[in-house]
This record gives C-alpha cells, sequence and structure tokens, in this order.
C-alpha cells in the first residue's frame, strides 16, 4: 500500500449510493494534481486527506490513485482553520464569521466545535439559532469522518464503510459503538471477522454473548451465501470454536438461546437460520397439500391431443412427448427434465395449445427477465418473472400474492426451474391456490440456484411428484455438435471437443491456448475478425467466463472487448467503466420502478456526458439512467457463466483456464456450452476442461427438502 496526502481540490463525480468517488487531489511538491478514484464519503472540497491505495492506469485517463482507505486531516494551524471553515464545508459561516471564530479560540477552535459547541455563544453574531445550526452541520458531515476514522484500523475497507453510511444513515456510529455485530448480521458481506476486531477494540469481552451469538449466526449467513440450507451441528460448533476462541460448552449454550429465541431451528443435529427453516418446511407442507387434492380431470386422448397440435402448430409430437402431454394432463404437481434438443420447447407450446383449448387460465412465468421473455417467445403467449408474478413489493421486501391472497389461475407452468432457490419456491407454492396445478420445467444438470438449496433436484430425488424425464434427442439435434457434446459432459462421457470437420463450418470448436493473456487476445479476435468473417449469418455473440477477476474475467474481457468492438467517441465514466454509445450493458439488480432485472442486457443509445444520462434500449424500450443509477449497469461484452443462466445465443465464446480453478465444475462448463444455439467456441486449455468435467460438487449442499418430502428427518 502507498499512502499519499494532499488537499482534495475538485469532485469530478460521486455516487451518492455508494459513495464511489473520482476527485482531484493537490499533493505538496507535485506540479499537477492526481486523480483519485475510490468510495470516499464524507469528503468536501478543500479537505486534507491522507489516503492509502496503489496506482493504477485507467486505458484513457492513465495513470489514477485508487484509494483502498483513507482519513480527513483537520488543519491545526489558525491560517489552516481559517481557510478550512470559510470554505463552505460547514453551512453559516462564512469569512467574516469564520475570523471571529479563530480569533476567540485560536487552534483550539475545531475542538471547540467537536465538543463543546456551546462557547460558540461567546463569538459576537452567533446566538442560540445560528449555534444550534453550525453544530447540526458540523455533527452531519463529520459524522462519517468518525465513522471512518473508527473503521480504520480494522479489515472493514472503504468500499464496506460506504455500504455501513448508506444502511444506517446518522446513526452509523451509534450501531457501530452499541452494537456493532448488528452489522455483520445484517449486511451480506462485512464478515464477523472484521466486525469482531473492532469490537474487540471497543471492549468487547471474548465469552460476551452477543459476540458468540453473531459468530454462529454470521457462519450460517456465510453457508447461506454458499447454497447451504443448514448446517450440521457438529460442524458449525467446530468452526465457531476455531473463529471465537471459547469452549465448546459456550457456544452451545449460547446456540440453545439462539433456537429459544426463534432466530435459529435445531432439529437433531441440523441448524437452520429461522427464514430458511419457515421456507424448506413451508414448501414441503404446500407440496404435500396440493398432493393431497384430487387429480385434475380433463376429457382428452391421444388423439385430440395430436389433432389440436398438428393443426395450431404443424407438428407432430413423437410418442414420448404425445405420452407425457396425455399423462400431465392428470397430474395435480409435474416435473418436465431433459437436456437440449429432448423437445422440452416444443411440449410447452403443445401443452399451451392443449389448455387454451380446454379454456383453463394458465399463467407462464420464469425466474428472470430474460428467461421469461424467452419463455414467451417460444409458447406466443405472455410471460412473467416470478417477482412480478408474486407481486413483489421492493419498498417492503413483501409480496402481493400468498395463501391469504392467492392467485387466480388454473394452472401455472414455471420454466428454467434449477434457478429457483429455497426462499422463492417457498413464495411461489404458497400464493398457489389448492385447485390449482403446478407444472415445473428444468434442466438438473445445470447451475444451481446463485440462493441456497436444490430444489428442483430435491423434489426429484424425493420421488414423491410426477416426473417426465426426456431422454430422446430429435434427428435434427442429433446433427448437432453442441447438443451431443452437452449430452455426453451429462452423462459423465468426456466428450471428443477437437474433433472438427476439416472442409466446413461446425456449431463447435475447441481453440487451444494455455495462458489467460493469450485466451483474451484470442477471445478479442474472434469477436472482432474471425467470427463475423466466418459466420456472417451470427447476430449475438456472448463472451462467457466462469470468474469476474483476472485477465481472462469479465472486468478485464470487458475493457478489452469494448475496446476492439466499440470506437464510439466520448462516453460517460461511472465506478470504473465507460459508457459509449452503441455498447452493451447488463442490468445488475431489479429495479421494479424501471421495470428492468438483474441480467437483463440492452445496448447503450446514447451517453451524453452534458447532461449525465445514459439511455439504454432494451429489446425496443428505451430505459433512461441518470448518473447517480449507472452503478446499476456493467458492461455485458463478457459474463459470467451464472449471469448468462435462463438465456440463449446465437453464439458463445467461452474462456475456459486454470485461473479459474476455484469454479472449475462439470455443470458450469455444461451451462456454458448448452448457452450457445448456432455456435460455441471454448477457448482454453485441455487440462482447465478436463479439470471441470471431473468435478461434479453440486451434491455437496445441504438441503433437507428430500427428506421432508420422503418424511424422512
Amino acid at each position: 500500500m502507498i499512502t499519499i496526502s494532499g488537499t482534495l481540490s475538485r469532485v469530478t463525480f460521486q455516487n451518492p449510493e455508494n459513495h464511489y468517488t473520482v476527485c482531484r487531489v493537490s499533493v505538496p511538491k507535485v506540479a499537477d494534481a492526481i486523480t483519485v478514484v475510490g468510495h470516499l464519503p464524507g469528503v468536501a472540497q478543500g479537505e486534507r486527506l491522507k489516503l492509502k491505495g496503489t496506482w493504477t492506469s485507467h486505458p484513457k485517463y492513465g495513470e489514477q490513485f485508487k484509494a483502498a482507505s483513507f482519513e480527513v486531516t483537520l488543519p491545526a494551524s489558525t491560517t489552516g482553520i481559517r481557510k478550512y471553515l470559510s470554505s463552505g464545508i460547514i453551512p453559516g459561516i462564512n469569512q467574516e464569521l469564520a475570523d471571529r471564530i479563530v480569533d476567540t479560540f485560536g487552534e483550539q477552535t475545531l475542538e471547540i466545535i467537536e465538543n463543546e459547541p456551546k462557547q460558540l455563544l461567546d463569538v459576537y453574531g452567533i446566538g442560540k439559532a445560528k449555534r444550534k445550526m453550525i453544530e447540526t452541520a458540523w455533527n452531519t458531515h463529520h459524522s462519517v469522518r468518525r465513522v471512518m476514522a473508527m473503521l480504520q484500523e480494522t479489515r472493514i475497507d472503504s468500499a464496506k464503510a460506504a455500504v455501513i453510511l448508506k444502511t444506517y444513515g446518522n446513526n452509523a456510529l451509534e450501531v457501530l459503538t452499541q452494537d456493532p455485530f448488528r452489522i455483520a448480521r445484517e449486511i451480506p458481506g462485512i464478515g464477523f471477522a472484521a466486525v469482531d476486531e473492532l469490537a474487540r477494540a471497543l471492549g468487547t469481552e471474548r465469552e460476551d454473548k452477543e459476540r458468540l451469538k453473531a459468530c454462529l449466526v454470521c457462519r450460517l449467513l456465510d453457508l447461506e451465501q454458499d447454497g447451504h440450507v443448514f448446517e450440521k451441528k457438529e460442524n458449525l460448533i467446530r468452526t465457531c470454536i476455531q473463529t471465537a476462541g471459547v469452549s465448546e460448552g459456550q457456544l452451545l449454550d449460547v446456540l440453545g438461546n439462539l433456537d429459544a429465541d426463534n432466530e435459529v431451528v435445531i432439529e437433531t443435529e441440523r441448524v437452520y437460520l429461522a427464514p430458511l427453516h419457515e421456507a424448506e418446511t413451508g414448501i414441503s407442507r404446500r407440496i404435500k397439500a396440493l398432493l393431497s387434492m384430487p387429480d385434475p380431470d380433463f376429457n382428452v386422448n391421444e388423439e385430440l391431443i395430436q389433432g389440436q397440435v398438428l393443426s395450431a402448430m404443424a407438428v407432430q409430437l413423437s410418442q414420448e412427448q404425445l405420452d407425457v402431454v396425455t399423462r400431465i394432463m392428470g397430474c395435480k404437481i409435474s416435473i418436465i427434465t431433459g437436456g437440449p434438443g429432448t423437445g422440452k420447447t416444443t411440449l410447452i407450446k403443445a401443452l399451451c395449445v392443449v389448455f387454451k383449448t380446454l379454456r383453463l387460465k394458465v399463467m407462464l412465468c420464469a425466474p428472470t427477465g430474460r428467461a421469461a421473455r424467452r419463455l414467451s417467445e417460444v409458447t406466443g403467449r405472455g410471460a412473467k418473472t416470478l417477482h412480478k408474478l408474486l407481486g413483489f413489493n421492493h419498498n417492503t421486501g413483501t409480496f402481493e400474492h400468498d395463501f391469504t391472497n392467492p392467485l387466480d389461475l388454473d394452472l401455472l407452468v414455471v420454466d428454467e426451474v434449477s434457478m429457483v432457490d429455497t426462499h422463492l419456491m417457498y413464495r411461489l407454492v404458497e400464493a398457489l391456490p389448492a385447485g390449482a396445478a403446478l407444472i415445473l420445467v428444468g434442466d438438473t444438470f445445470q447451475l444451481p440456484s446463485v440462493g441456497p438449496g436444490n430444489v428442483l433436484s430435491d423434489i426429484i430425488d424425493s420421488a414423491q411428484v410426477t416426473v417426465f424425464a426426456l431422454t430422446r434427442i430429435f434427428r435434427q439435434a442429433q446433427k448437432s455438435p453442441i447438443v451431443m457434446h452437452a449430452h455426453s459432459i451429462r452423462n459423465g462421457q468426456m466428450p471428443d471437443i477437437k474433433s472438427a470437420p476439416p472442409d466446413q463450418p461446425s456449431q463447435f470448436y475447441f481453440i487451444e491456448t494455455s495462458t489467460p493473456a493469450r485466451v483474451a487476445d484470442t477471445i478479442c479476435e474472434l469477436c472482432a475478425r474471425r467470427i463475423p468473417k466466418a459466420f456472417p449469418h451470427i447476430r449475438e455473440t456472448q463472451v462467457l467466463t466462469p470468474m469476474h477477476k483476472g485477465e481472462a474475467g469479465t472486468i478485464s474481457l470487458n475493457q478489452r472487448l469494448q475496446a476492439v468492438l466499440n470506437d464510439a467517441p466520448g462516453g460517460i465514466e461511472s465506478h470504473g467503466h465507460i459508457f459509449k454509445t452503441g455498447d452493451k450493458v447488463m442490468h445488475l439488480k431489479n429495479n421494479y420502478d424501471k421495470e428492468v432485472f438483474n441480467g437483463d442486457i440492452g445496448r447503450v443509445i446514447e451517453a451524453d456526458k452534458s447532461t449525465g444520462r445514459v439511455l439504454v434500449d432494451y429489446e425496443g424500450r428505451t430505459v433512461i439512467y441518470d448518473l447517480p443509477e449507472l452503478d446499476e449497469l456493467t458492461l455485458a461484452y463478457a459474463v459470467s457463466v451464472h449471469k448468462s443462466q435462463g438465456s440463449e445465443y446465437d453464439a458463445v465464446v467461452i474462456a475456459l483456464t486454470t485461473a479459474h480453478f476455484p469454479l472449475l465444475q462439470r455443470n458450469l462448463l455444461y451451462t456454458a456450452m448448452t448457452r450457445g444455439k448456432c455456435l460455441v467456441i471454448i477457448v482454453g486449455s485441455t487440462r482447465a476442461f478436463k479439470t471441470a468435467f471431473d468435478n461434479n460438487r453440486t451434491a455437496l449442499r445441504r438441503s433437507g427438502l428430500k427428506d421432508r418430502l420422503r418424511e424422512i428427518l
């Protein structure tokens, strides 16, 4: 880490949401002010800053200092104090009043304002109202400084400190001093260790029960982030003994208290966070209740179904598909699963034709906006995201539809169910009316949900619900090496990835490249020149990569791909990105006001630096982003494999190197390959491919849903 000190001469940009700042700092004995970027909450022009960080090079703006932490250095001399107070940092103090205050208190001025503001009444021209205004303005501005000073010596960096300030506002200092472990429990990513360091510095004893409660709860929260629904008591206690440095008995006592207070639920040797226990038991209870209701009784037969489908779709169903449609009409809850090329899409379309003929009130939905749009395109019917269907209120965090206000429908079809986690599935089944039927569609071999649980796999493995597993690969799909390689991987058979017709274009290529730098070079060359030249019919090429960091990660690849694919001038810089007209971008979090959702991809149609606005086209709909909202956008020339779930692209180029080792697994490889419709190119090493193929870790998630459905605990 490098330390620099200087005066903040100009704030170029600051995001009020996360305090990401671009500013200029004048450093003594340096001719030109330096550019500083980083999370700098509460800084103001004229303040002296002590910054710790590293030098970085921006492709357009050159050398910058990236601040990891900072502190405000208040002036000590009377000259410096006069300049500081008259700078406008504290509203209500002009040059004349600043002089009178400093003439009265000298070098003690700032200490008086901070600790004994009532003494300001001794200054001519300051009455009670003015004194109160100065005191309030000082506290408002310097509450950030006090918080940052408190966090300076801990492992809570300025970016996390900005999140704390945003979450708790003016109460941040009070929370830090009176209940610091609240931060670790309420803000994902802060972590127990960093907050514990702060709490211990404030005098918290090692055996303090609040500390031990936080240690246990934070461990369960970390496991939830990793996809687990519960933890084994033995593992939880053993890990927390190492983390907290106390005895097993002390932790068991505190764990019992958490159970009594309904913060956790202990079932024999399983320990759940209470909300996850409610969700898992709720899914099981509701599925059992739905299965106890009479099965649907629709008067349909194979001839009628085949005739309706042939008339509406000009498609003759295979015998396997016809059997599924016929049998599924009598199921209360059913699951359709299968790999690519097995006819899932045709089957859904056929079911919609039959449902329409029967005049059933049917709704279609999927976990993401992109998956919902794809479902709508293939069926010709409207489809919604699950959150929109259930009426999620992002302000209150509640759902309009639940067991007291169920959905008004006869049948619900949910696509891409492998992406649905335990929490969301609970909300879904709660909102189903007792008389409705449910059809879940998904590929269990894809990556599991980002949230906790293996919901689709657990329901299938419980053997309590009718499952239609499509196995026949249709003749047209058999001609596709994408489909055949994907099925080989799905079946645990190493595909011959390097075979391709020598004299004609193929749908699948593997380009052997050993280093991440060379992988990035090759991907840029493919996207800029080779794919457009060899496959002019390809409209959309999407680069996929397992990780965000590194030379073959999304961050670096996006910058490089932007440079070779978009030569538009100008642009707007925000949060380390430059957005230019023509850029491919992705929305990063659900925004219900704008009706744009996590994972939606669009194109920048205007980036106006004068107004600070970016206009993005999402499949014909224009969405406006003001400067403070640009942290909801990122470049999308390259996206993570997780972000690509539920989407299909004409072509995908997949980066695969041993540098991605922590995330290389079989279902990630399978998910990435099955995103491509016409062309898949893997750029990387055979060793990385084999590492991913050999690693089948999906069964390691700890979930009890399968056992609950089987009534085994």
